[in-house]
């Protein structure tokens, strides 16, 4: 199918962490979004954050994404869909309260474009690289070519028994896998094709509405309690800025070459260690400018480089108790058993990433002026 380089963009779950961003970068490249979301309520911030774009915004209420026909009148008159609404959440007792919704969602809001979406020519669905990997004793790099079939058969097998990953990474990786059965299926009839993003956790700065660190979303919270908690700090993982991520959703429209594909985004490796390293220097950093904003050069510069006039207890403890340095070199004996290739996301999309250092900075920086 060719590019969708301009026209109006439904994205669905559009108050969510990784959605807001998504609309908003649609907007910064010229797009018009209709924000799907589950109540009035929930479209409110989103009215009042994109106001400045004026008519180039819209809301519109799709209540409950598993009942048939949730986005049929929702995508009449679309360019192009991104699909990001599913739950992100570990708590599920009974599997199906995460796999209904999944694939439910997915395959509805597929059915409403095959049959009432006569303008729609793409549709970009948020996936995760939890339907791509595997647990293994033994490092490896994972591709697009790869399922998560391990996740699925504990499932099938345990039920409720079945480990809180294992359910939410059947969740991901069944509704990933029933958007592909839907698309060959119907390939003859449907006049748009589908490509999906698999990203690894996602983290940085937070525009959607949030009143405080309780009420993150799952991997914002987790990056929070990594900077927050003695015993959040071993391991590690793969991860991915949410301003890249949302960036990808946008070229996924742009790119021809995209559609049909299974594309990872991740800008690589972590281990939390790495994050509260940099999340600290960058603590530092910001408090030497209100030093340099508030008092003469030379207690800034007995601040910045302590002697033995000032204790050495000061240039070792956080401007902000509540964040930790951890154990400052332990993040290079981690192991990764986990990796992501991403050449497919530069090769197609011409993607750029941010480093763990630039987002540890704009996330810390958001957190402070939100007065966490």
């Amino acid at each position: 199918m060719p590019a969708v380089t301009s026209g109006k963009v439904l994205v669905s779950g559009a108050n969510g962490y990784v959605a807001v961003w998504v609309v908003r970068t649609l907007l910064e490249h010229g797009f018009s979004v209709r924000g799907a979301v589950r109540s009035g309520d929930k479209g409110t911030h989103l009215t009042e954050l994109f106001a400045p774009y004026g008519d180039k915004f819209e809301v519109v209420i799709v209540p409950d994404i598993t009942v048939d026909g949730a986005f049929d009148e929702a995508v009449k008159g679309v360019d192009a869909i991104e699909h990001t609404a599913s739950p992100f959440h570990h708590q599920a007792d009974d599997p199906a309260e995460l796999l209904e919704p999944a694939i439910k969602g997915t395959v509805g809001i597929l059915e409403s474009a095959r049959k009432h979406g006569a303008s729609v020519k793409r549709v970009v669905v948020t996936s995760s690289c939890a339907a791509i990997m595997n647990i293994s004793p033994t490092p490896q790099v994972l591709s697009e070519a790869d399922w998560n079939d391990q996740a699925v058969l504990q499932v099938e097998e345990k039920g409720r028994a079945a480990s809180n990953g294992a359910k939410y990474q059947a969740s991901k990786t069944l509704a990933e896998r029933a958007a592909w059965d839907f698309v060959k299926k119907y390939k003859d009839e449907i006049g748009w094709d589908v490509s999906v993003m698999n990203p690894p956790l996602v983290v940085g700065p937070v525009i959607h509405a949030v009143a405080s660190p309780d009420s993150l979303n799952t991997s914002c919270r987790l990056m929070y309690g990594a900077y927050t908690r003695p015993e959040a700090s071993a391991g590690g993982g793969s991860w991915i800025d949410v301003r890249d991520l949302a960036l990808a959703h946008v070229r996924a429209l742009q790119k021809e070459e995209a559609g049909g594909e299974r594309i990872i985004i991740t800008a690589g490796a972590f281990a939390w260690q790495d994050w509260r390293a940099y999340l600290y220097s960058s603590m530092r950093h910001l408090f030497h400018k209100f030093l340099a904003n508030m008092l003469p050069p030379i207690f800034v510069i007995l601040y910045a480089h302590p002697t033995d006039t000032l204790p050495h207890a000061v240039d070792a403890a956080p401007p902000s108790s509540k964040y930790l340095k951890g154990t400052p070199g332990a993040g290079k004996d981690h192991v990764h058993l986990l990796r992501f290739k991403n050449d497919k996301s530069i090769r197609i999309l011409g993607m750029e990433y941010r480093s763990m250092k630039d987002t540890a900075a704009d996330t810390i920086a958001d957190y402070e002026k939100r007065g966490w």
